[in-house]
C-alpha cells in the first residue's frame, strides 16, 4: 500500500483548507431549524457539532437524537454532554414521528445517547419511535444508529425486531486506541453487536474516525474486522476536536489518504464506502440505502 503524508496537528493551528464548511443558511435550513425548536427535538447535528449541519439541514434533512441530550458515557471524542440524564419522555416517539411527517422526510436517521442508567437501555423508546414514524409516514425509510446496549442483547433484539432498513453501530476507532478514545466501550462488544445485526438479515453499517494517532495498518485491521462480522456500509471521516478538554487531533488525514481507504474497502468487499475528511456516519445516509438497491 502506498503511504501518503499526514499533517501533524501540532504543526499548524489552522485546519486544512479541505475541512472548511459553509455556514448554515437558506429557506430549508430555517424550516428545519424551526421544526426542531418548535417540537423541542434533539439532533446529533447540534449536540455533536457536526460540520455538515448546514448542508444537511439546507437539504431539508436532519438526524434526530432520542432519549435526551445527556449521555451516561464520557467518550473523549464526543461533544454530547455527559452526566445524569433526565427521565424518559414517553411522548417523544409521537413528537419525532410528527416532525418527520411535517418535514416529509424520505429517509430518516435516528440516533440516541447511551442510556446505561435504564434497564432496557432505552430500547423500548427506540422501538416505539420506529413504529410511530411508520404509522405517520409509511413511505419513509429508516436508519437507526444505535448504542451497544452494554452487551444486553435482548435490548438489541427489541430494536432489530421492528426491522429498520439500515442498522448502524459505530466502532469509532481502531482496536489499539479504543480504551483511550471510547472509555466505557469495548471493541469486541461493538463487533459482536454488528455481527448480531448482520445475522438478523438487516443492512449493517459502521463508522470510523481518523486522526487519533492510528496507523494505516490499524485502520485496515479494523476495516477487515468490520467486514468479517458482516458490515455492508462503512463510513470513514476526520476526527475534529470539539473543545480543548476533548481528545486532541493528532493528525490531519489528507483527502488522498481517504481515497485510498475507500479503494481498500471496496476491494475488501464492502457494498458501500463513504470516505472523506467531512464524512460522518449519517452523511449522505440516503445513498447508503437507495444507491445500493
Amino acid at each position: 500500500m502506498i503511504e501518503l503524508p499526514v499533517i501533524p496537528a501540532t504543526q499548524t493551528q489552522r485546519k486544512p483548507d479541505w475541512l472548511r464548511v459553509k455556514l448554515p443558511v437558506g429557506k430549508e435550513y430555517r424550516h428545519v431549524r424551526g421544526l426542531v425548536d418548535e417540537h423541542k427535538l434533539h439532533t446529533i447535528c447540534e449536540s455533536g457539532n457536526c460540520p455538515n449541519m448546514g448542508e444537511c439541514w439546507g437539504a431539508g434533512t436532519a438526524t434526530f437524537m432520542i432519549l435526551g441530550n445527556i449521555c451516561t458515557r464520557s467518550c473523549s471524542f464526543c461533544a454530547v454532554a455527559t452526566g445524569r440524564p433526565k427521565a424518559v419522555e414517553l411522548d417523544e416517539p409521537a413528537r419525532v414521528a410528527n416532525s418527520v411527517k411535517l418535514m416529509q422526510v424520505k429517509h430518516c436517521v435516528i440516533t440516541s445517547v447511551d442510556r446505561d442508567d435504564l434497564k432496557d437501555g432505552g430500547s423500548i423508546i427506540w422501538a416505539e419511535t420506529i413504529n410511530a414514524i411508520r404509522r405517520e409516514s409509511p413511505t419513509t425509510t429508516l436508519e437507526t444508529l444505535i448504542p451497544d446496549f452494554k452487551g444486553q442483547w435482548d435490548n438489541l433484539d427489541r430494536v432489530l425486531a421492528v426491522r429498520p432498513e439500515v442498522v448502524s453501530h459505530n466502532i469509532e476507532t481502531v482496536r489499539r486506541l479504543t480504551r483511550e478514545v471510547r472509555i466505557q466501550a469495548k471493541y469486541d462488544r461493538s463487533l459482536e453487536c454488528l455481527r448480531r445485526i448482520s445475522e438478523a438479515g438487516l443492512r449493517t453499517k459502521s463508522g470510523i474516525m481518523l486522526g487519533f494517532g492510528e496507523t494505516e495498518a490499524d485502520v485496515v485491521e479494523t476495516m477487515q474486522d468490520l467486514f468479517n462480522v458482516g458490515v455492508d456500509i462503512l463510513t470513514i471521516g476526520q476526527y475534529l476536536q470539539p473543545t480543548k478538554a476533548h481528545h486532541p487531533v493528532v493528525e490531519w488525514i489528507t483527502p488522498a489518504q481517504f481515497d485510498i481507504y475507500k479503494e481498500i474497502g471496496l476491494k475488501m468487499g464492502f457494498k458501500y464506502v463513504e470516505s472523506g475528511p467531512l464524512v460522518r456516519s449519517s452523511y449522505h445516509a440516503e445513498k447508503h440505502l437507495f444507491d445500493m438497491q
